[in-house]
């Protein structure tokens, strides 16, 4: 019988250097009545991003979202099985990296690599990635709606180096190396990678159709038909264009440093997130004819990696999943989802075919921005719920009643 892998990580981004309206650093009020969720995104922190500041039925400070919650939360889970003497019928294993945050190449990966000597295979391996969002998060959606990721994208970032006459300028040339530049900007912003709608994106529509309005609903059952329009519809969103399209994103640019010197040399880099209908070599194809007829180079930055497999929604790893969904929020959608940002589960794709990205917290699109940014908190509520959602998991995982149902 194969193991349960629960993954997350330890590290978190800067706080930033925004104000802190408390700088109270021993605050634990527990049983404060709960103020309502934020509703705008914070200029703010209203506790110090390191002081885990408990009030207002919330844990205040970073990572409390990303990914520390989520961290505890496997901890009291496990800690509860432990205290009622459970024994699963199946070993589960915790595994917390601690560079997620700047890739995973030195926490996950080594994890990873350590399972396969020892030759371990999972049963399924849970991550982070999708969250539950409220209703009116999702545009044209009249439901919250649980998102898992059944698959990630792929990364890709290129640095472009322009080359171009320098000099003075008092006597530019006609076209500069600034301006040779601006051209393949223009051309890899104007000209981006196909949209299309993946299975995966299909299977999402299918799943929540029937609480959008009557003319996505009709798009969505005639694809055959409609499929143009409602690409066209979905690329004007940069949400929802990340959803259906390699999406290229211009990042980094640097040039001359003084206001009078022409630059021989401008390079810029721009950043790919891959569906999994595409391929890195398929990526760096568009990108040679983006830069055709100039002179450039064009080198690798950072780590590259496919976009991850997809992972079924058949199977009893998913719907174990749903099964603790429902019984914690019985009124909303659950479904797959394409994970747009990377994760640590990526590095664990060659140890299970079933891979999950999801984190139980019902949270607003203000609370959802906090996220690497500022005033970052999690609900009491949210964080209790997380416990109860991983221990159903664990605890319940090969019960005959969730054979039988599942």
């Amino acid at each position: 019988m194969l193991p349960l892998l629960f993954l997350s990580h330890m590290d978190v981004v800067p706080p930033g250097s925004a104000a802190i309206k408390n700088n109270d650093s021993t605050l634990f009020q527990p049983r404060d009545q709960a103020i309502p969720p934020v509703s705008e995104i914070a200029e703010e922190w209203d506790y110090a991003p390191f002081s885990g500041a408990v009030t207002n039925g919330r844990i205040y400070g970073r990572g409390s979202l990303d990914m520390k919650g989520m961290l505890f939360s496997l901890l009291e889970a496990t800690e509860q099985l432990v205290r009622e003497q459970v024994q699963p019928k199946r070993d589960i294993y915790l595994a917390f990296g601690f560079d997620e945050e700047v890739g995973g190449v030195r926490g996950a990966a080594k994890i990873a690599d350590y399972f396969k000597e020892k030759g371990l295979k999972f049963e399924a391996v849970y991550d982070e990635g999708g969250l539950i969002l409220e209703k009116g998060s999702v545009k044209g959606i009249s439901s919250d709606v649980a998102l898992i990721g059944c698959a990630e994208k792929g990364f890709l970032s290129l640095k472009i180096k322009v080359k171009g006459l320098g000099g003075h300028s008092s006597m530019p040339p006609t076209t500069s190396a600034i301006g040779k530049a601006a051209v393949i900007m223009q051309r890899l912003e104007n000209h981006q990678m196909k949209a299309q709608i993946s299975p995966i994106i299909q299977d999402f529509f299918q799943q929540v159709g029937g609480s959008m309005p009557f003319v996505s609903r009709f798009a969505i059952a005639n694809r055959w038909l409609m499929e143009p329009l409602l690409l066209a519809q979905l690329t004007k969103n940069h949400s929802t264009n990340a959803l259906v399209r390699t999406t290229t994103a211009l990042t980094m640019m640097k040039g001359s440093d003084a206001p009078n010197v022409l630059s021989p040399e401008v390079e810029f880099v721009v950043n790919f997130r891959l569906l999994p209908e595409n391929t890195l070599q398929e990526v760096r194809d568009h990108v040679q004819q983006a830069t055709s007829g100039f002179d450039v180079e064009i080198e690798q930055v950072d780590n590259a990696r496919e976009a991850s497999k997809v992972s079924p929604t058949d199977v009893k790893a998913y719907k174990m999943m749903e099964a603790s969904i429902r019984r914690l929020y019985p009124d909303l959608i659950v479904t797959p989802y394409l994970t747009v940002g990377g994760t640590d589960a990526i590095k664990y794709q060659n140890l299970s075919d079933h891979i999950y990205r999801f984190m139980p917290i019902k949270i607003n699109h203000a609370e959802q921005q906090s996220m690497h940014s500022t005033n970052e908190y999690i609900s009491i509520e949210n964080y209790l719920k997380m416990i109860d959602y991983f221990y159903y998991i664990m605890r319940h995982y090969d019960d005959e009643i969730s054979a039988k149902t599942n």
